[in-house]
């Protein structure tokens, strides 16, 4: 009788891949997670138990099939693993190691629930590509037919490039408009290397280009050229442009020479990374060495800014959150990683006004929780008379992101938006009321998560697609 290769979470512990000791990452922007050997990806894949309804996978955006590649690689199989993996996610290396887990699919892990620790879903994703790309088992973009429509794509993060890499496999000419240097979005600029280095993001960005996917990059929608150019040039436009509006900090001292938006921070840091020249770095506005810093906000941008300003050399990073630890939006695994690199977290505590100019501090505010909002989450009170300034050289604001306003900046009117100024569309088409004109990623749902952004990519290209086979007269496969 054939061995069981799967089940074996009762016997099997939960293991991640080995994580580098802090004060070793601490001193580069490299990943911190190892890779999986062959045997331990098969091994931690083998715990899977096989639910008949499984609750990764409708909890993942993608609907990945992840039940039955972890059984392919627990088999050995890795190529046919890659194939299944590949089938519903464009970029399944960069989600394996940039999604959060604990809230998706590991998070609802029917293991995890019963108390046996998670399967490592994010850690075997990311070997499988990763195992993929080292075999040549990641073809270029050959498509059996090249057709005459195109599709002009606006904005090149992991929206916008998902649905290029499904375009271009149906053989439609794509081309893709960018205001940065380089294609990838936040994933390039946004996201540090120590959770995701960028040679993954480039290889990703060749194999478009490689396929055929022209970038015009330095290109900026509304002054460079005009939205009603690129409408004119193509069968159908996609607008995924991302947010990149910062939500702005109130009161006294709040335009103080030393508070900076964390995506200018980022992004500088990001491209001393590829070796750029960055004014506003080597003049020290952005770069934290032998700075105190604090950095306001909970999401997982305020953990990418905290960690980067660690890796700067920082005397000291604080994050300062009005919430407490279990009502922050951002990846508790993000928080461990923080905490062990040297990072103080400030919780219950929000700006109130800042001293100095250049700021020497932030005047911040104890909070309590109180009754749920909305949301139902608990609202953050203040506690009247507990103010005191925490010292800083250095403050990042990372609040979230707000959409640009497109219909001004783009000189049309007639593009309809939410009330919170994102491009409103069909959430399953994708499709917004100009005809032709489609919306995806944060763009459409606001500062969300990547593997989103992909899914709504997908949908998108598919509406096109559909819309092409009929306009074509031809059925649809």
């Amino acid at each position: 009788m054939a061995e069981q290769k799967m089940l074996k979470f009762v016997t099997v512990g939960k293991a991640m891949p080995k994580k580098r000791e802090a004060d070793a990452r601490r001193q580069d922007f490299n990943e911190i997670y190892a890779e999986y050997a062959t045997e331990k990806a098969a091994e931690q894949a083998s715990r899977c138990s096989q639910c008949g309804v499984p609750y990764c996978q409708s909890h993942c955006p993608l609907h990945n099939n992840i039940p039955d590649w972890l059984r392919m690689t627990a088999e050995g199989r890795l190529k046919e693993a890659y194939e299944i993996s590949q089938l519903t996610n464009t970029f399944p290396e960069i989600c394996g190691r940039i999604c959060p887990q604990d809230r998706l699919c590991e998070g609802n892990c029917v293991i995890e629930q019963s108390g046996h620790g998670t399967v490592t879903i994010g850690s075997v994703e990311k070997y499988i590509t990763d195992t993929a790309w080292e075999q040549g088992w990641v073809q270029p973009i050959k498509p059996a037919q090249e057709r005459t429509e195109s599709v002009g794509i606006i904005g090149a993060g992991p929206g916008g490039l998902a649905a290029a890499d499904r375009l271009r496999r149906e053989g439609v000419q794509v081309t893709v408009y960018d205001r940065y240097d380089r294609a990838g979005g936040l994933l390039t600029y946004g996201i540090p290397g120590f959770k995701l280095e960028k040679d993954i993001v480039m290889r990703r960005n060749k194999q478009l280009e490689d396929g055929g996917v022209t970038f015009k990059l330095n290109c900026n929608v509304g002054d460079d050229i005009q939205f009603e150019d690129i409408r004119a040039a193509h069968d159908a436009v996609i607008i995924a442009t991302g947010v990149y509006k910062t939500r702005d900090l109130q009161g006294p001292g709040a335009g103080a020479t030393g508070i900076e938006r964390a995506i200018d921070y980022l992004t500088a840091s990001n491209r001393i990374s590829f070796g750029d020249d960055v004014a506003e770095y080597n003049s020290g506005q952005l770069n934290a060495a032998g700075k105190k810093v604090v950095v306001i906000g909970g999401g997982d941008t305020a953990m990418d800014c905290v960690r980067t300003a660690i890796r700067q050399g920082a005397t000291s990073v604080k994050c300062l959150y009005r919430r407490d630890r279990a009502n922050m939006p951002g990846s508790q695994r993000e928080v461990q990683n923080a905490e062990e690199e040297g990072v103080e977290f400030v919780w219950l505590a929000a700006p109130k006004g800042f001293a100095g100019d250049p700021v020497t501090g932030v005047m911040v505010q104890k909070m309590r929780l109180g009754q749920p909002d909305a949301s139902g989450r608990q609202s953050p009170e203040v506690i009247e008379g507990a103010d005191y300034v925490e010292e800083a050289d250095l403050v990042i604001k990372a609040l979230g992101f707000e959409p640009e306003a497109l219909p001004t900046l783009w000189d049309q009117p007639d593009l309809e938006v939410t009330r919170w100024g994102t491009v409103k569309a069909d959430f399953q088409t994708h499709e917004t009321n100009l005809p032709g004109v489609y919306a995806v990623g944060d763009i459409q749902r606001g500062a969300s998560l990547v593997v989103w952004a992909i899914r709504d990519g997908r949908e998108a290209a598919d509406d096109i697609l559909n819309k092409i086979v009929t306009s074509a007269g031809i059925a649809a496969e």
